[in-house]
């Protein structure tokens, strides 16, 4: 059980039944003029990100949090998005196979992968969609990281951060249910934490204006950010802004924004 620094260890009565949800929302944001561009970038984004690619990242984060893989469930979906879910446990299980598992019946939706975990799991989803009227194209990621014990899906935060390129992302953080001390005591928490910003590394924050939102009574912690620099060339598929008129760079400059403002606060915005 983690334990503030300098304090006694707390003996437990059995296992920690605490339940630690990590959701990591992320989004990248295109600017697509044409049909075939749009077509191209849900291409590259379903090549960049299909059920193999995030199988792979979703085992990495199991292993930054001291997870024991137990099955995987992984799809690619038709016309566009993958999913994958890892079932986890904290510590190694015996004669659990290890072979990973095709989900063939699934019917066309947003992609998923699922890994079990034991008591835990580790998801990821893939929504890429575009404005139907504008040149804005949106790929998101929904990531969520749920464990039973004393294994903190908080230490997978900075690499899913590394490994999606985001815009705009959105974290929340809750600690559900109790444990008991040996007294019978019950425990809602096991850790100090004062805000999800307190786990993003330095170099992470500098790069992101960030807003939290936090219930302390409730144990529920929400962050959401938003990348602080904006280089149009960033934001262009194929091409780059020198191709464009000062009036195309403006234009599309106010789309851009205009789309990141909406997603970051939640609500639909006039813009002039």
């Amino acid at each position: 059980m983690n334990q503030p620094q300098g304090q006694e260890r707390i003996q437990l009565h059995g296992f920690n039944n605490l339940t630690k949800s990590l959701s990591f929302n992320m989004y990248d944001i295109c600017y697509t003029k044409t049909k075939e561009e749009r077509e191209a970038y849900i291409e590259y984004i379903d090549e960049q990100y299909n059920a193999d690619r995030l199988t792979k990242i979703l085992n990495t984060v199991s292993d930054t949090i001291g997870a024991h893989v137990l099955n995987v469930a992984k799809q690619d979906y038709v016309p566009q998005g993958a999913s994958v879910t890892l079932l986890v446990s904290e510590g190694p299980i015996v004669e659990v196979p290890a072979e990973a598992y095709e989900d063939e019946e699934l019917g066309a939706m947003p992609g998923s992968v699922v890994m079990q975990l034991d008591k835990s799991h580790l998801t990821v989803h893939t929504y890429p969609e575009f404005h139907p009227n504008e040149g804005i194209s949106t790929f998101r990621a929904d990531i969520d990281v749920s464990t039973c014990g004393e294994i903190s899906p908080l230490k997978a935060l900075n690499h899913l951060i590394d490994f999606f390129d985001t815009d705009i992302m959105t974290v929340d953080y809750r600690v559900r249910g109790f444990t008991r001390d040996i007294n019978g005591e019950k425990l809602f928490i096991d850790h100090d934490i004062t805000s999800i910003q307190n786990y993003i590394s330095q170099e992470h924050k500098s790069m992101f204006d960030m807003i939290d939102t936090n219930i302390y009574q409730e144990n529920v912690f929400h962050t959401k950010c938003r990348l602080k620099e904006f280089d149009l060339n960033n934001y262009l598929f194929g091409y780059s802004k020198d191709t464009l008129s000062s009036s195309e760079r403006e234009k599309i400059t106010q789309q851009l924004q205009a789309e990141m403002d909406e997603i970051f606060y939640g609500r639909n915005m006039k813009h002039r």
